[in-house]
This record gives C-alpha cells, structure tokens and sequence, in this order.
C-alpha cells in the first residue's frame, strides 16, 4: 500500500481561503466513493493560525501508480480546479506502508 499525503497553502485573506477550503475538502471528500483506487482518504483544514498551510490530505492507495490513477481521474481534476489559481504551493510526499 502507499500513502499519499498532501498539503496547500492559498493565496487570500484567510477569510477567503478558509471559505474556498471549505469547497476543495467537500469535493475531496466526495472521492472515494467516485475513484475505485482510494482505499481511504482524510482531509482537514488547519486549525493553527500560526502555521501556513491551509489543507492536508492523507489518502492510501493499493500502490504508487494508483497514485497517478487517482491524480488523473477526473472527479480529481475537477475537485483540483476549484482552488486553481488560488494554490500557492503543494507539498506532497508518498511512501510504503
């Protein structure tokens, strides 16, 4: 199995990043049910104001090119386009459980 973890931070106010956080985890949270490769998926949105990031994800797949099944289905790239241009950066890490 592989875990698949990523994080984002947006541009904005934190008002408007919190509000568009809201709708990129609600479509996330809608994958599982659509993508056969997700064993499981959590999202969250940070509760610490001091940090700088806005969202993370934990999802486990059967292996690392699930990962790339997942990252191309489109349920995923149509959730990916709600923050669009509001992404400032992504950091993503995946390994082997």
């Amino acid at each position: 199995m592989t875990k698949h973890i990523v994080m984002f931070k947006l541009r904005g106010t934190a008002e408007s990043r919190r509000e568009l956080a809201l709708r990129f985890k609600a479509a996330l949270d809608a994958l599982p049910a659509q993508i056969d490769v997700l064993q499981s998926m959590e999202v969250a949105l940070n509760e610490n104001p001091g940090e700088d990031w806005d969202i993370v994800l934990t999802a486990i797949v059967p292996t690392l090119a699930d990962v790339a099944t997942y990252a191309n289905h489109p349920a995923h790239l149509a959730a990916a386009a709600i923050i669009g241009e509001a992404r400032e950066a992504r950091a993503c890490v995946d390994y082997s459980l």
